[in-house]
């Protein structure tokens, strides 16, 4: 029986704002997890595979990601993730403001595992994030594989 490890999580988020309300919120669903912020998809994808506290080199991870970053599109993150055989089973939550049938199809035939569209006024997505939180209290990730 191995000692559970606690998941850190990445967010990968450029908007500032929207990244402290997720964390905000994901800290009073009383989710006391170390929570990574990477505003673009280049630090994220380094931190991910490269970083010695990554889940690539220490164990389980959850990833939030926003598909709309600076830098390169956040589908290109996680076909990375779900591509590698050490990164496959990590539990990708997309969050953005694309509700675009196509793109959630897209999401999901890349493996993410839950799809949440970010509502647009304040009250709604911080009550999505609160559910998302609760969601996170519970969810059983995988091991990595070594």
């Amino acid at each position: 029986m191995t000692n559970q490890q606690p998941v850190n999580i990445v967010m990968v988020e450029d908007d500032e704002g929207h990244a402290r309300l997720i964390e905000k919120n994901i800290r009073r669903a009383g989710i006391s997890n170390k929570i990574k912020h990477f505003a673009d998809g280049t630090s994220a994808l380094d931190h991910l595979f490269n970083a010695p506290d990554g889940p690539v080199m220490n164990g389980p991870a959850l990833v939030l990601l926003d598909l709309n970053l600076p830098d390169m599109s956040g589908t290109d993150i996680l076909a990375k993730i779900k591509g590698d055989d050490r990164l496959k089973r990590t539990p990708v939550v997309v969050l953005t403001t694309t509700d675009d049938k196509v793109e959630i199809q897209r999401c999901y035939d890349l493996g993410c595992n839950v799809y949440i569209t970010k509502p647009v006024n304040y009250e709604s997505f911080a009550d999505a994030i609160r559910q998302l939180g609760l969601f996170l209290s519970v969810i059983q990730v995988p091991e990595t594989e070594d």
